[in-house]
């Protein structure tokens, strides 16, 4: 599909004079990310120990004296997960600080096919009947109104910490105390964080009013930020504020503790190593999104969340090796199945391509509901409207609930429409740009998905729908140094809202071509010293020949090869020059 380049409107030079310290181009990029400008030195070097109080969210420290009084009352408590990897890392996190505590501890993830999202009422029923007091949610529980009163109802308390939308009716709210940084009514400072955010924050203020010395307290809490990092970049909230010093500080956890002679997290380093990355190099933001949090969130898509949970709190090294194997195994299934549907998915839809939004209904117990959240991603990739991609389940007791998952575009707020179908849905959540929803009944589910194609119709009609690329700035490869990379380094860690630098070079002379890989998939080109390369593309650019001229967007990088370190162009897009 066409892409529709857009460059950032250049800076005025009145704006390079008044802050003459910061490298234009460097400038420019703070500029398009939004930064304000009081808070340009914090963004290139993000202090951790600046981060908010955890004591600034308005029910932190009721929260925490209710904890404490059941730790001191040896009463059970129980932390109630999610099946992703922001959940389980959210869950392994208090879990590991509460039994640091002495706290009597238990962790609970539902089942994805049976329970879904979210606390329901014959989990509940049974934590009662096993004497537990207290359940504390984790990335879930603000829709959960009526469990929550039920769970009380029983006796038990409840503390609600969740980074999800509120509902938009307070009546709606769950009665209970809420940590939540999207609360409309909190006066916390950043709204972002993600679901293992909030859960660090518990477990920050819980640790401040410990009883263990100031250093003990310090370490306990470093060993946690690897966790914050991992479910953060899984979670794909905005790497910016809060969230880029909790990953900043977490990555460097992650990489002191994967030496040989070094401690780490033992369930970490075997999951690294059984995706084939070096230990020898330090990781990224990128390592994270693309083979570590896979490989966890398949724990939860074809079985149970509790082995990647178990993985991530084990301590023993040879369990550790086997839980990982494990979930290796389960990624490799998962990608087979999630490619076996998106090809159903696509002749499922092939009357609604010239829809302004597709969806894809799946035959009876087969689409596995593990993957749709993954194939909707797939189909709104590839004909960028919002898709769904829904999932019958017949019940034991014949009835059949419909499962859905919805990706989205900019132009479309799916929450926003699914707060307008709400009467047509039992259940639902998520974001603007992705959602899942439970339906009990076809008359519903045929309703719903009929105004949902008739919203999409009206509030993108005469939008011209084409994947946008946003060029941060303009630069000739000439310009390029080492200085500049290094520079550029100052923007890490990289993520949602905060991606590589792009940028874009016209008219470039084609020097040279070269095939890579073992199928010749990658393509590299020569333009004067410079060489770029574009990763899986040999296909989409094989009928370019040398002396092309051609329009470039790339992101510039260092490439270490035989003990010699050059600048290499990772390209993102190319074209004819002018075609544009």
């Amino acid at each position: 599909m066409k892409k529709l380049w857009q460059v950032y409107p250049k800076i005025q030079e009145d704006f390079k004079i008044k802050h003459p310290d910061i490298n234009p181009v460097i400038l420019q990029l703070l500029k398009n990310r939004k930064v304000k400008e009081e808070d340009f030195a914090w963004f290139l070097d993000p202090k951790f120990d600046s981060i908010p109080d955890p004591f600034l969210f308005k029910d932190m420290e009721k929260a925490v004296n209710i904890i404490i009084s059941h730790i001191k009352e040896r009463n059970k408590i129980l932390i109630y997960g999610d099946y992703d990897a922001d959940g389980i890392t959210s869950t392994a996190i208090l879990f590991e600080v509460l039994d640091t505590l002495h706290a009597r501890i238990d962790a609970y993830m539902p089942d994805r096919a049976s329970e879904g999202y979210g606390l329901n009422k014959a989990a509940i029923e049974k934590f009662a009947q096993e004497d537990v007091k207290l359940i504390i949610t984790v990335d879930n529980g603000i829709r959960n109104k009526a469990e929550v009163e039920f769970a009380q109802s029983l006796g038990l308390e409840i503390i609600v910490t969740d980074h999800h939308v509120f509902p938009e009716d307070k009546n709606d709210w769950p009665g209970c105390l809420i940590i939540n940084p999207a609360h409309p009514e909190d006066n916390y400072p950043y709204k972002n964080l993600a679901g293992v955010g909030v859960a660090f924050k518990l477990a920050s203020a819980l640790t401040h009013h410990s009883k263990l010395n100031k250093e003990d307290k310090a370490k306990l809490l470093r060993k946690q930020l690897d966790l914050v990092a991992l479910g953060t970049v899984a979670d794909l909230v905005p790497l910016l504020g809060e969230n880029r010093a909790l990953v900043k500080k977490g990555l460097e956890v992650m990489n002191s503790g994967l030496g040989f002679f070094h401690r780490g997290r033992l369930g970490l380093k075997q999951l690294i190593k059984e995706s084939g990355l070096d230990l020898q190099r330090d990781l990224e933001t990128w390592n994270i999104s693309f083979q570590l949090a896979p490989r966890l969130n398949a724990s939860g898509r074809l079985k149970h969340a509790n082995t990647a949970f178990d993985l991530l709190t084990s301590k023993d090294k040879v369990e550790a090796k086997e839980l990982s194997q494990e979930l290796n195994l389960r990624n490799q299934k998962r990608q087979s199945i999630t490619q076996e549907i998106v090809s159903e998915a696509l002749n499922n839809i092939k009357d609604q391509e010239n829809d302004m939004s597709v969806v894809a209904l799946g035959t009876e117990n087969y689409w596995n509901e593990g993957v749709i959240g993954l194939v909707a991603g797939r189909l709104n990739d590839k004909y960028y409207k919002p898709a769904l991609v829904i999932t019958q389940i017949k019940g034991k007791d014949g009835n059949l609930t419909f499962k859905g998952s919805g990706r989205s575009i900019a132009e479309f707020n799916l929450m926003e429409t699914l707060e307008d179908l709400s009467e047509y849905l039992d259940k639902y959540g998520g974001h603007p740009l992705a959602c899942g929803f439970s339906v009990y009944s076809r008359e519903k589910l045929d309703k719903f998905i009929s105004n949902f194609k008739k919203i999409a119709e009206e509030k993108l009609a005469g939008k011209k729908l084409l994947p946008k690329i946003s060029i941060d700035i303009e630069l000739d490869i000439i310009d390029l140094s080492p200085e500049l990379l290094v520079e550029l380094d100052k923007l890490r860690p990289y993520g949602q809202n905060n991606s590589r630098p792009s940028l874009v070079s016209y008219n470039q002379k084609i020097d040279d071509i070269v095939f890579m890989g073992t199928k010749k998939q990658h393509i590299k080109f020569k333009f004067g010293e410079t060489w770029g390369i574009a990763f899986g593309q040999s296909e989409k650019y094989k009928d370019l020949v040398l002396g092309d001229s051609v329009d470039v967007i790339y992101s510039p990088e260092f490439n270490h090869f035989n003990g010699s370190v050059s600048i290499q162009l990772k390209i993102i897009d190319l074209q004819k020059h002018g075609k544009q």
